[in-house]
């Protein structure tokens, strides 16, 4: 095997070099990092965006078309340079239903090369209705990969529950580099009034109900206190309106991609709030935490996995306000819990959810995967 050998990279909901930022993106940029520093070498493949978020039938199948002749075109590269130089692996980051990838398990059968899912959900419900074509995708891909690294509990379940036979699922949480942050060991200070901070993206769905929630929860908080909110999108106008009431208790920041300025923030803040409605995980708690922010969250898809509840911040029963807002006070009441959650979530990012912690984890699994497959 070669000191670095190549790894094909493919992002099919949000590749690396998207000109949209999102929790996605920062994901398939933090693997395709990953990947690098632990001693391979990552070329991203292709440029097709596998998306359909409106269930469209008639564009599924323009997408599956656009993939399988995108993957004949990357089979007839590949097998047209020289064994030692073609790709060892096949790693696609983030496969489901809406974002299927029909082009890494052609391409990897075609090379007889491994196949390596990170962030893999099964929707066995999706398997008829709008999105059935993409259902298909996502699940011939996680059925052929010979690894699937789960980064939620929930992925991991019902990855389980219909696992091939051959394949590993194996436990992989998201991360975050703390090297692109700076003055992550800066001294925090409770603030009087309190500072909250939210940090989402605008737009329908989930997260225009979790700001609905949010501004719920706020109306039950006793004031006086502060809050910061990040984020831009379609939805703005209405989001600002929700928030209106609260009059210069709310600082509307809009879309903020420094890094510097968002640590400010981070910093700054004694709680982060989101009720994260059907949220994944949310990167937003990881970096949260890394400056020692307590977080309070709804208890919802995965965000279990990035927030330790008790001990980093409070996990709350979903979609209830007021439960919501009683635990804000509870945390805002209690100074030393507030205090022993903030140091326990700076040791909580550097020790287990940190690129140096993903690194030690990664590099054994993608050697063990390689040599399980003759290379």
């Amino acid at each position: 095997m070669n000191v670095h050998p190549e790894i094909a990279f493919y992002a099919p909901l949000k590749a690396p070099d998207h000109p949209v930022p999102s929790g996605d993106r920062t994901m398939a940029r933090l693997w395709f990092k990953a990947l690098e520093q632990s001693g391979f070498a990552p070329c991203q493949q292709g440029g097709l965006r596998s998306y359909d978020g409106s269930g469209d039938e008639t564009r599924q199948k323009a997408i599956r078309q656009a993939a399988l002749a995108e993957a004949e075109t990357l089979i007839a590269y590949h097998l047209s340079r020289k064994s030692a130089d073609r790709p060892k692996l096949w790693f696609t980051y983030h496969v489901y239903y809406k974002a299927p990838d029909w082009i890494g398990p052609v391409v990897a059968d075609a090379l007889s090369i491994p196949y390596v899912i990170a962030e893999g959900s099964r929707a066995p419900k999706r398997a008829g209705g709008p999105w059935a074509i993409g259902h298909e995708g996502a699940e011939q891909a996680l059925d052929r990969a010979d690894l699937i690294l789960a980064m939620t509990e929930t992925d991991e379940e019902t990855l389980m529950r219909f696992r091939p036979g051959n394949q590993r699922i194996v436990k992989f949480p998201p991360f975050i580099d703390l090297g692109e942050w700076p003055d992550i060991a800066g001294t925090r200070q409770t603030h009087a009034p309190p500072r909250f901070l939210a940090v989402a993206m605008m737009r329908q769905g989930d997260k225009l109900e979790s700001f609905r929630q949010l501004a719920e929860a706020l109306h039950l908080i006793a004031p006086p206190w502060q809050i910061d909110i990040v984020g831009d999108g379609a939805t703005r106008g209405e989001i600002e309106r929700l928030f209106a009431p609260f009059g210069q208790a709310v600082t509307m920041h809009g879309e903020i991609t420094e890094r510097f300025r968002l640590a400010e923030l981070y910093q700054q803040a004694d709680l982060l709030l989101w009720p994260a409605v059907n949220e994944a995980y949310g990167m937003i708690f990881l970096e949260a935490q890394a400056f020692g922010c307590p977080v309070v969250a709804g208890n919802q898809g995965g965000v279990a996995s990035v927030v330790m509840h008790g001990e980093t911040g409070f996990l709350v029963t979903k979609n209830d306000p007021r439960i919501f807002a009683d635990t804000v006070t509870k945390l805002l009441a209690d100074g030393d819990m507030h205090n022993r959650f903030s140091q326990q979530a700076r040791l909580f990012i550097k020790q287990r959810r940190s690129l140096s912690s993903a690194i030690k984890q990664l590099a054994p699994l993608m050697e063990s995967t390689l040599q399980g497959n003759g290379t």
